[in-house]
């Protein structure tokens, strides 16, 4: 017999997150073997992975504890990691426009955002799935007022 559909959800998610994790392993030991490691300023990336590590892991006690309101803010925090991807490119991206030689390492780091990026949108399908089980409304595609009024909705 399979696992429930919401277990089913839930791991296919947390499979996919350690997909990415494992990207990001191999990038960081190529970026090491290279020696470019102080090329590049990864402070924002490093808070990045560190939200979306933050963001899974309380995905995951939404999921074993089915709450909904918990769920609802994993979703409104992913907005944090999507903005930290985004910022932290643009700065990648002029700054391997004004310094050419860093272009190789800065795509590896770039490649290690997206990453981290998609670890967040996993932590979120899980907290979207959560909100779904325990209060029967599909808010994958809600504005964030939305969401909060589905969430805290009787």
């Amino acid at each position: 017999m399979g696992l429930p559909c919401p277990a089913r959800q839930c791991v296919t998610n947390l499979e996919r997150a350690g997909d990415e994790a494992r990207k990001v392993a191999k990038r960081l030991r190529r970026i090491h073997e290279s020696g470019e490691t102080g090329t590049i300023n990864t402070t924002e990336l490093r808070k990045s992975g560190e939200l979306a590590l933050m963001i899974l892991r309380r995905a995951l006690d939404a999921f074993a504890r089915m709450g909904a309101v918990a769920a609802g803010q994993i979703v409104r925090d992913d907005e944090a990691v999507d903005n930290s991807f985004h910022a932290f490119g643009r700065r990648l991206v002029m700054q391997m426009t004004e310094a050419p030689p860093t272009i190789p390492v800065g795509l590896e780091y770039m490649f290690i955002a997206k990453a981290i990026e998609r670890i967040g949108d996993h932590a979120t399908n899980i907290a979207e799935f959560v909100v779904y089980v325990v209060k029967g409304r599909d808010v994958r595609h809600v504005s964030l007022d939305r969401l909060d009024k589905e969430v805290l909705a009787n």
